[in-house]
C-alpha cells in the first residue's frame, strides 16, 4: 500500500465520533461575502461554516500545540504576509524534517478540486489534513498513534478551548477531539477568501489597470503567452470547484521543468502524479496552482527551486527550463512527457516586462494583513494602550 494511500486512510480514520446525546446543531450564521463573478464554494454537508468554527480553527491554525513535540504550527509553513506560504523552497516539520516540496497557500482553498501539489484522492481539506499531520516520511506536525490522546488533552484542558470547542460543535457530546481539531481547522481554510486584488478592482469596475498592466492582462488571455489554459478560471488555476459544480475537472501537468533522462524523467521524490498512479504517462504532473498573490510567493515551482517571478516567465517563454549541470541537469523544454500546452513563446523584453506587471496586480493587499486571519496568540499578548 502506498504511503499516499495510508496518509488518506488515516486521514478518514480520525472522523470516528462517540455517540452521545448531544444539543441539535444551531443555523449557521456565516454568510460568504464575495463578488458576484464567485459563486459559492463547496462544502461537506457533515462540516458547514459556521463564525465559532472558524474562529475555533483560526486558533488551532497558530497553535503550536497540536504538533507532538508542540513546536510547530500549521502557521509555521504558511505566513499570512506571504499569502500563506513560507519564503522556503521546501517546508520544515516539526523534527527538523525537510519536507520534499515547496508549502502550497490555503488562499482560496475552499474552490480546489484536489489538495496538495499531486494527490487525485484528496479532494477535501479535512482529507488533506492526514498529510501533515500524521505523515511518517517526511514528518510534519509529528502526529501519531502513542501521542494522539495527549494532543487532545492539551486541548481538553484549557477552559477557553474547551468552551470554544462546545460553541463550534454544539451536536457533539464529546466535543473535543481530532475530528473536530480537523474540521475547524478546515473551516478557518475554507474560509480564507482572496478576491481584493487590484485585478479585482478591475473586475468590479472600481479602478482601471495601467498601459502595461493592460497590455500585459491581453497577453496572459491572449494566445501568445496563453497563461488561461491552466490559470484562467476565476481563482487563477484550473481546478475549479464550487457548490454547483456537477462533475470536477482536475487536471495535472508537466511543464518542461526537468528532464533529467531525455525520456522526461523528474528527481525523485518529487515525480509528480506518476508517485501515486505509477504511470509513466504521469511523470511529472502537477497540478496548476492559482495564481492569486504570486508576487509574494517566492520561491516558486513544486519544489520551490524557482527563485523569482522573472524566472518563472523566462521558463515559459522558452517552452521548459534547461539546467546545464548537477545531478538534475536535462532540457525540460525538449521532454517527451511535457505538456502540449507548453510550447516556446519567445516573448520580447517588453512583454515579459507587461506580463509581470499583470502578475502583481494579482496580489491582495488586504489578505496579507487582515486581521481576521491574524494570529490570535499576537493579538492577546499585546499590551493594551492606556486611555487617553
Amino acid at each position: 500500500m502506498t504511503r499516499a494511500r495510508l496518509l488518506l486512510i488515516a486521514a478518514l480514520g480520525i472522523a470516528a465520533a462517540p455517540s452521545a446525546v448531544a444539543e441539535e446543531p444551531k443555523p449557521s450564521d456565516w454568510t460568504w461575502n464575495l463578488p458576484s463573478y464567485v459563486p459559492p464554494p463547496r462544502v461537506p454537508a457533515d462540516n458547514p461554516m459556521s463564525e465559532a468554527k472558524f474562529q475555533l480553527g483560526r486558533r488551532l491554525f497558530y497553535d503550536k500545540r497540536l504538533s507532538g513535540n508542540g513546536t510547530l504550527a500549521c502557521s509555521s509553513c504558511h505566513l499570512q504576509e506571504r499569502a500563506f506560504t513560507d519564503g522556503r523552497m521546501t517546508g520544515t516539520g516539526s523534527t527538523g524534517e525537510n519536507t520534499p516540496r515547496n508549502p502550497p497557500s490555503i488562499v482560496n482553498s475552499a474552490w480546489h478540486g484536489t489538495y496538495t501539489w499531486a494527490n487525485p484522492a484528496l479532494v477535501t481539506l479535512e482529507s488533506q489534513m492526514g498529510n501533515p499531520l500524521f505523515g511518517e516520511r517526511p514528518i510534519e506536525m509529528g502526529v501519531n498513534d502513542k501521542n494522539k490522546a495527549e494532543i487532545v488533552a492539551r486541548f481538553r484542558a484549557d477552559a477557553d478551548y474547551a468552551k470554544r470547542f462546545r460553541e463550534a460543535f454544539p451536536e457533539k457530546a464529546d466535543p473535543v477531539s481530532f475530528e473536530t481539531i480537523v474540521k475547524a481547522i478546515a473551516a478557518f481554510q475554507r474560509g480564507v477568501i482572496s478576491f481584493d486584488s487590484r485585478y479585482d478592482q478591475y473586475l468590479q469596475g472600481r479602478i482601471k489597470l495601467t498601459e502595461q498592466e493592460q497590455r500585459g492582462h491581453d497577453l496572459y488571455f491572449g494566445e501568445k503567452a496563453e497563461c488561461h489554459h491552466c490559470h484562467g478560471s476565476v481563482n487563477l488555476d484550473d481546478q475549479f470547484v464550487h457548490a454547483k459544480t456537477r462533475e470536477a475537472e482536475t487536471p495535472f501537468h508537466n511543464t518542461g521543468l526537468y528532464d533529467t533522462d531525455g525520456k522526461g524523467a523528474y528527481p525523485y521524490p518529487n515525480r509528480g502524479l506518476f508517485d501515486i498512479t505509477g504511470d509513466p504517462e504521469d511523470m511529472g504532473k502537477f497540478r496548476a496552482p492559482s495564481l492569486r498573490n504570486i508576487a509574494v510567493t517566492a520561491p516558486y515551482m513544486h519544489d520551490g527551486t524557482v527563485a523569482t517571478l522573472e524566472e518563472v516567465v523566462d521558463i515559459y517563454s522558452r517552452g521548459g527550463r534547461k539546467i546545464e549541470t548537477g545531478p538534475s541537469a536535462g532540457d525540460g523544454a525538449a521532454s517527451p512527457l511535457k505538456s502540449s500546452l507548453i510550447v516556446k513563446i519567445d516573448m520580447t523584453p517588453q512583454e515579459k516586462a507587461d506580463l509581470l506587471a499583470f502578475l502583481r496586480t494579482l496580489t491582495d493587499e488586504t489578505l496579507l494583513t487582515s486581521p481576521r486571519y491574524s494570529d490570535p496568540w499576537k493579538e492577546a499578548s499585546r499590551p493594551e494602550k492606556a486611555a487617553p
